[in-house]
């Protein structure tokens, strides 16, 4: 056996052994690194370089600032307003309040990207509201679960920043533009879901408003979702930067929450800030490792193999496609978001390229498969967010959950075989 397959074999193996043995991503993805580069001689000083160049970029600056944008909102009342937005909207419809949560976390997504926060706080006002008007909380928690991961697809979410960089520099804007239709066939899917349960066990409806009423509600709440306004149309027309956008979005919401509806206190922007520290230091570490780790993947040319052995199995476009995402879909249930997305990504692109796939239609197709993953068991984010706030087995969810995990699968197919659902917008407002 060749020196260059030992040393693979020790990077995988590795990796996973401690991922089984439970020790964090991060340490997992050093550890392994650091032992395939003994085997290999390489200098360590080369893998911590390497490691420190995977988030030496200006790009990365939107991170942080869409991170901090969506704590501000989260611990504001924003999340609230939108609830009241979203059941003006939806809920005199059948299943209201599910509905509500649907729509409320399309609009959570939109505005902080993060489907923990989504889970935390929409799923914190409506789980126990749902309960109230005779919701069974299995499925008050399925709704909030798989409803919350739409914040991977719809823009801003950051894990598209990752992946415009990990696949070589793309469009931020595109990547942006790109998630608007999937995030709504997903919000639109699970709401048909929604329906027919709701049918079947005669949930209620919600109530209705009067004219007074639902100019009151989208008065107080047009301010929260103007953030969406701000970030789109400034990226998308060039006007500013992805980064730029994020920045802008954190000074808003920070005037908004504090002296616009002064719902809390100035003295909490201290909490927020270490809250977004600690998240920001857990996304970067694991970037910094996994770029490390694929680094050391390009050395053993573990990339090239890989199209080669997917391209050996077939040459068929469609049977490809699958293959990748039953791939990508299994890595999802075991694997967190953010190093699956740097590790993938280098692996992926050079198979996709050769079977003439837009990049940006693969990045929605990459997020949609991981949005799945993070409302899956063992390593589900989402799914274990929500069974804590809904205060429920997770063993319970899982027959409930299963319909909805069909929406989100049809979706899926949808992105993957029809370009046109994923790059219609960017071609459309940012040419081809």
């Amino acid at each position: 056996m060749s020196s260059t397959a030992i040393a693979a074999i020790i990077l995988f193996v590795t990796f996973f052994g401690l991922i089984i043995l439970r020790l964090p991503v991060t340490f997992s993805l050093v550890a392994s690194t650091l032992t395939a580069g003994f085997y290999l001689q390489v200098p360590i000083v080369a893998i911590f370089q390497r490691m420190g160049q995977g988030v030496y970029s200006f790009s990365f600056l939107a991170i942080p600032f869409f991170i901090l944008a969506g704590e501000i909102m989260a611990t504001g009342s924003i999340s609230t307003r939108l609830v009241k937005v979203a059941d003006l909207i939806v809920g005199r419809f059948v299943g209201g309040f599910a509905q509500v949560n649907i729509l409320a976390s399309t609009f959570f997504g939109a505005i902080s990207g993060s489907a923990t926060a989504d889970v935390a706080s929409v799923g914190g006002i409506l789980i126990p509201m749902m309960e109230e008007q005779g919701y069974d909380r299995d499925f008050s928690v399925n709704v909030t679960v798989t409803s919350a991961c739409q914040s991977m697809i719809i823009p801003p979410s950051h894990n598209m920043i990752i992946f415009a960089l990990a696949a070589g520099g793309l469009s931020t804007g595109k990547m942006f533009l790109a998630g608007v239709v999937p995030g709504l066939l997903l919000a639109l899917s699970l709401m048909m879901v929604t329906y027919f349960i709701a049918k079947k066990r005669n949930y209620p409806k919600g109530d209705r408003y009067s004219m007074k009423e639902a100019l009151i509600i989208i008065k107080d709440g047009i301010l929260g979702m103007m953030t969406i306004a701000i970030i789109m149309i400034g990226v998308t027309t060039g006007f500013f930067t992805a980064t730029e956008s994020a920045a802008i979005a954190c000074i808003y919401s920070f005037i908004i929450t504090f002296f616009v509806y002064r719902d809390i206190p100035l003295k909490t922007m201290w909490v927020i800030l270490k809250r977004t520290t600690r998240t920001l230091a857990m996304v970067l570490a694991v970037i910094a490792a996994a770029n490390g780790f694929c680094w050391i993947m390009s050395y053993l040319r573990i990339p090239e193999m890989a199209t080669q052995a997917l391209l050996s199995i077939s040459d068929n476009k469609y049977v490809l496609l699958i293959l990748i995402n039953i791939f990508l879909l299994v890595l999802g249930c075991i694997m967190d978001v953010a190093p699956l997305i740097v590790i993938t990504t280098p692996v992926l692109i050079p198979v996709i390229q050769q079977i003439g796939m837009n990049p940006i239609q693969f990045g929605i197709v990459l997020l949609c498969n991981l949005a799945i993953g993070m409302c899956t068991p063992p390593v589900g984010a989402t799914l274990f967010a929500g069974c804590a706030v809904g205060k429920i087995p997770m063993e319970k969810c899982m027959k409930g959950i299963i319909p909805f995990y069909a929406a989100m699968v049809i979706v899926l197919l949808l992105v993957t075989y029809v370009p046109a659902v994923s790059l219609f917008l960017p071609n459309l407002l940012m040419g081809a």
